[in-house]
């Protein structure tokens, strides 16, 4: 059976109804994932959980890098059957809202994915979306949609440049090919690096461990020059410690850490600590 079939027959076999006629994959994997949310009654329980299970429904979905890039013009790309590192926890996150809040349709999704992927929800172009993690969080945090708790967890001052895109505009077709978006990206940096940011050290990570909940969402700071976060996911209480839900890396699929965060964290050189933010009930 292949993937097309295999959704259909979930949905199906769960409503107890086919879905509107359709031919787009996208909308029914949202569409089943709104009726199985009703079925385990999520809209009861609170935002962190809400995510978390989101996120776990997605174990086994293949990692792809590069999804939200396009020909044509920036526009709101949907893939819910291929996840990045920051796509997977955008969709948990999308998707536990439109749960909450009891807006389940295909367009409340496409709505909701609008307003927390793109600055203050609107698409200008290729810089209106959120490309750094610590802007795309502090977008979010006025949006009302995150909290950062990183400093009442024992977070300590983020002190580095952030250049990155504008320092590798070659890396980025938009960039090289569109000089006011290299513009407007720079522009963007510098707001960046006018905030004061908060990470805590992976060192001190082990000792706040258990302030951090299931569904708490995750920047993981790096060493690479002009960078703030490498990696994203979601924080995963289970068999007793707290571990990272992520979509790791190409060639990989959504999955848990099988050893604790903070052990993951150290394995990696050049990853330095973690931003934690908190989803808001809707």
């Amino acid at each position: 059976m292949n993937y097309f079939l295999s959704i259909f027959s979930f949905f199906v076999i769960l409503t107890g109804t086919a879905p509107a006629q359709t031919s787009d994959t996208n909308e029914i994997i949202c569409i089943s994932k709104f009726h199985w949310a009703a079925a385990n009654h999520l809209q009861t329980k609170p935002i962190g959980n809400v995510i978390a299970e989101v996120g776990e429904s997605f174990i086994g979905t293949d990692y792809a890098a590069h999804t939200l890039e396009s020909a044509g013009g920036e526009k709101l790309i949907v893939d819910l059957q291929t996840l990045d590192c920051v796509t997977f926890y955008e969709n948990s996150l999308v998707l536990a809202r439109c749960i909450k809040k009891g807006t389940a349709t295909y367009g409340d999704y496409k709505k909701e994915l609008q307003h927390v992927r793109y600055r203050d929800g609107i698409i200008d172009g290729y810089p209106s979306r959120l490309h750094y993690t610590s802007d795309y969080f502090y977008d979010n945090v006025k949006k009302g949609i995150l909290k950062d708790i990183t400093f009442e967890l024992g977070g300590v001052p983020f002190k580095k440049r952030i250049d990155f895109m504008s320092a590798h505009p070659d890396s980025y077709p938009a960039l090289k090919n569109d000089p006011e978006f290299a513009d407007r990206i720079k522009k963007i940096e510098d707001s960046i690096n006018s905030r004061q940011i908060f990470y805590i050290p992976k060192s001190l990570v082990k000792a706040i461990a258990s302030k951090i909940r299931s569904g708490d969402i995750l920047g993981i700071t790096t060493s690479l020059d002009g960078m703030d976060c490498s990696h994203t996911g979601i924080a995963l209480w289970k068999d007793g410690e707290l571990r990272l839900l992520h979509a790791p890396v190409p060639g990989a699929k959504v999955q848990i850490t099988s050893m604790p965060l903070w052990e993951n964290l150290a394995k990696n050189h050049k990853q330095t600590g973690i931003i934690v933010m908190r989803a808001v009930e809707p």
